[in-house]
């Protein structure tokens, strides 16, 4: 069964950022070395071992990476947010707003993981670089995103709780003060967009409650009279490709 060229690609990124968390996130003892020789003495030179290893690693570490390390968070809370305030439970269906989701992510991240590619993946493939200097090479974009996308003030404290002090430079704050932060941050934005989304829905939930009680209409659930209402303002306005546009927008 032959794969496209697309599906090589989007493995390849996968294994790329599988890397790029293993080597941030592994702790070798001082007595194996660093973690491109822990890599030596259990695959010796056998690179394709190495390969699918690293293929079955990203199954178990897709969410994670995307979680952690990407726009995923975002994305995916603001289209809940629609989904929620237009008050349909079943539509659209949840693998759709995770397969959206995933779309979009890929299409914000693109930038970064051409980077890691160009400046880490290809040399530790054609062994330049050991995976060591891999790591640090491809956390270099994949922090860039991150930091652009922090709130200082969300920084500020977990650096503080991990009680670095006096740090003049971002770059002296380690990689596990940054992802916490950058998620807690990632939120708060889902949340603020959020809630600019839900205001012109409330507004049309008021009219209808507000006009069935003057019309003695008590019994009658004003849910069911506004669901239409909202998806007529929804499609009318265009609402997905502004809500995208707006998500995509707002890592700029």
């Amino acid at each position: 069964m032959k794969h496209s060229g697309k599906s090589v690609k989007i493995y390849r990124y996968a294994a790329m950022f599988a890397l790029v968390f293993l080597v941030c996130s592994m702790a070798v003892p001082p007595a194996l070395g660093a973690p491109d020789d822990v890599v030596k003495s259990v695959f010796g030179d056998n690179t394709q071992t190495l390969d699918i290893v690293i293929l079955l690693t990203v199954l178990a570490l897709i969410p994670t990476l995307l979680v952690c390390l990407t726009a995923f968070t975002r994305i995916v809370i603001v289209l809940g947010f629609i989904k929620s305030a237009i008050g349909m439970q079943n539509v659209p269906p949840t693998q759709v707003i995770i397969s959206l989701a995933l779309i979009l992510d890929f299409f914000v991240m693109s930038p970064v993981i051409s980077q890691i590619n160009q400046t880490a993946y290809v040399p530790y493939s054609q062994g330049q670089i050991t995976l060591e200097e891999f790591g640090k090479q491809a956390m270099v974009p994949v922090r860039e995103f991150m930091l652009k996308q922090t709130y200082k003030s969300d920084l500020d404290f977990f650096a503080k709780l991990d009680k670095l002090e006096n740090v003049e430079d971002v770059s002296q704050i380690p990689d596990h003060d940054v992802i916490p932060a950058f998620m807690t941050s990632e939120l708060k934005r889902a949340f603020q967009i959020g809630f600019f989304l839900y205001i012109p829905f409330i507004v049309i939930d008021m009219v209808v409650a507000s006009t069935l009680m003057a019309m003695g209409m008590m019994m009658l659930p004003p849910a069911m009279i506004s669901l239409p209402f909202k998806v007529l303002l929804f499609v009318l306005v265009d609402g997905w490709t502004l809500t995208l546009g707006t998500l995509i927008q707002s890592f700029g």
